[in-house]
């Protein structure tokens, strides 16, 4: 095991890391098909997901319910890269640095998706990466329920302490928007999509994630009612989000 809780395994081609306990015995007969999507689609244990620019699947595998993701570029070097990064050492492989910023945070109790396994494939300079989480049941994205519905003050200000409590732990989120904010059934907030955070000390970063917040909401906001987004939600929001800094 790694100090931060996976089990590195080494394959043909690079490595792995995986959570004993939550493979169980799939990780010594599966090994690296856990990732690939047809591995699970003969099972008849494969949704797609289709937001997000990622490659992304349910799977249902009885108690197993998780999340496959493939990483893939955004914006303009996507049409350039689309899958493949630069090899720059184990440690700055992205799969691997979000399983283990999920590992510590998960450890602490933050309402954050628990790893289960990633893996990279190396060919010379260039590699490729997925990750498989936990799924958080009964959930929904904050964008998807607030096509559908009014959301309460309460709910706004559970968003903001969710949000303060990630900050207090360090959790920079690289890309915190509405998609990756979800609500249960029950009303508890989660957040998803750690790749490229990185858990740093107190600073200004935590303004621009609450900017970047915003703006997303703003975006969604403009094809639904007027009610859905407003100045006095983002107040509630950021009461939430004070008063569990204060």
């Amino acid at each position: 095991m790694t100090k931060d809780g996976g089990r590195r395994i080494a394959t043909p081609r690079g490595a792995m890391l995986a959570d004993p306990d939550c493979l169980g015995k799939l990780l010594d007969t599966a090994g690296e098909a856990l990732f690939d999507p047809t591995f699970w689609a003969a099972r008849d244990a494969l949704t797609a997901v289709s937001a997000g620019r990622g490659a992304a699947w349910f799977v249902d595998c009885g108690p197993r319910q998780w999340v496959l993701r493939h990483y893939r570029r955004g914006g303009y070097m996507a049409r350039i890269a689309h899958d493949r990064y630069v090899w720059a050492g184990e440690g700055r492989v992205r799969a691997f640095a979000e399983y283990r910023v999920l590992e510590r945070l998960t450890r602490r109790g933050l309402p954050v998706p628990k790893p289960v396994a990633a893996r990279y494939r190396r060919s010379g300079m260039i590699y490729r990466c997925d990750l498989i989480v936990q799924r958080i049941a009964d959930a929904k994205p904050l964008s998807s329920v607030l096509a559908v519905a009014v959301l309460s003050d309460a709910s706004w200000r559970a968003i903001g302490a969710t949000i303060a409590r990630l900050h207090r732990e360090g959790a920079d989120h690289a890309d915190l928007n509405a998609h990756n904010i979800l609500l249960d059934g029950r009303g508890a907030v989660s957040a998803i999509d750690f790749d490229r955070c990185r858990l740093r000390g107190p600073g200004a970063w935590t303004l621009r994630n609450l900017r970047r917040l915003h703006r997303s909401l703003a975006k969604i906001s403009r094809e639904l009612p007027a009610d859905r987004f407003t100045a006095a939600a983002w107040g509630c929001l950021l009461a939430g989000y004070d008063s569990f800094t204060g």
